[in-house]
């Protein structure tokens, strides 16, 4: 429940050999009875005085680690991975790569990734949002643009894509790029060639392609708003970013690492999350991903007085908290809305229904009665 838990034993029974097995089974000391209050003090001085030290000892360790920390890909769950296995093998190929995933989960992230470990990991990394407008704009950002000012002669704006060299262009939601631009981008994937707006020579480019969107392509390409061709190209090499909900056994680790990365950025202390809070956490919904994460650890530390996070430093609406009671004073209705409430958040937490009924103190049949009583969705 909480691995910081320090343990003390009390025994009437004192002998060489129970004392040496409390030691190894982690306790932290040792009372003969009869207890003598002055030695048992003594010695709670000592745990406290060396809890103090060793979360200390955590914190400086944290803020020695950050620096290196922040640009990495954070988790070991099997999900994170196999998407790790995936960026390796495509990596060092130096071909375009198509990123799929939810909103929220930190695609870019994975596109820097899969930049930093190919070839060509010192060249520019250059990220595009592909939503911008005008499309004039997008596609000077993208490939150029020349034009002629009176008096002042020809103004020459080098596009993205001759500028990354032989770098990376992220292309960040490529289902919401214009059709019109999708037909000058295949060009420049098949033929490594650009033209800038308003130019009449062609540009030679050779970066590489890491685009990313949260639609289905093969629906837009279906309803003609993807080109087919655009999309086989980029299809070839596809990596699906799972969503925070097939990686729970992650939150730990991001949790740890969001609250790094905002006390550093607050210059504030804070060392870490209670062991409750980060269970509440593991069983939210995290429709939002992992930027919904990062954001409620932004604001935790934010509200945290000390040095641990708890539960009441976390965005009030991101359990259901601070969802209101029926309108009526009827004590059955208001503890039946609880129940529906807290047994939904255990389901979430633990989907095993056996194992959630043994965490709530319920038989399994008394559960389902429950679930079933209650109106919950499993």
């Amino acid at each position: 429940m909480n691995p910081h838990t320090c343990i003390l034993i009390i025994t009437a029974y004192a002998t060489v050999e129970n004392a040496v097995e409390a030691f190894k089974a982690g306790a932290f000391d040792y009372i003969v009875k009869p207890v003598i209050f002055d030695d048992l003090l003594h010695k709670l001085d000592r745990l406290y005085e060396f809890r103090q030290l060793y979360f200390e000892n955590q914190s400086l360790r944290r803020e020695l680690a950050r620096g290196e920390k922040f640009g990495r890909i954070v988790g070991s769950s099997d999900a994170i991975a196999n998407v790790q296995e995936q960026i390796r093998k495509v990596a060092v190929t130096n071909a375009n790569v198509l990123l799929v995933g939810e909103t929220g989960t930190g695609k870019e992230l994975f596109a820097r990734a899969i930049h930093e470990a190919g070839p060509e990991s010192e060249s520019p990394f250059l990220a595009v949002d592909c939503g911008t407008r005008p499309v004039e704009l997008l596609e000077s950002q993208l490939f150029g643009s020349r034009s002629v000012i009176p008096g002042a002669g020809e103004a020459v704006e080098e596009g993205l894509l001759p500028h990354a060299g032989s770098g990376t262009v992220y292309l960040d939601e490529i289902g919401d790029l214009p059709v019109s631009t999708q037909a000058k981008l295949l060009r420049a994937i098949e033929y490594g060639e650009v033209l800038p707006v308003g130019g009449a020579e062609p540009q030679q480019v050779q970066a590489r392609i890491v685009a990313s969107t949260t639609r289905e392509l093969t629906r837009e390409v279906a309803k003609e708003r993807f080109h087919e061709d655009l999309f086989y190209r980029l299809d070839g090499v596809k990596i699906q970013i799972p969503p925070l909900r097939d990686r729970i056994d992650d939150i730990p680790e991001l949790v740890e690492f969001f609250v790094a990365k905002h006390s550093q950025q607050m210059r504030k202390r804070v060392a870490g999350a209670s062991a409750e809070t980060v269970r509440l956490l593991m069983a939210a919904e995290w429709k939002g991903n992992v930027r919904q994460l990062d954001n409620a650890i932004e604001r935790a530390v934010m509200m945290c007085d000390g040095t641990t996070i708890e539960a009441n430093d976390l965005p009030p609406d991101l359990l259901g908290i601070d969802q209101p009671l029926p309108d009526t004073e009827d004590l059955r209705l208001a503890l039946k809305h609880y129940e529906r409430l807290h047994i939904t958040r255990v389901l979430r937490q633990w989907p095993d229904k056996r194992e959630a009924a043994k965490r709530l103190r319920l038989g399994l049949s008394s559960l389902y009665r429950k679930i079933e009583e209650l109106g919950i969705e499993t």
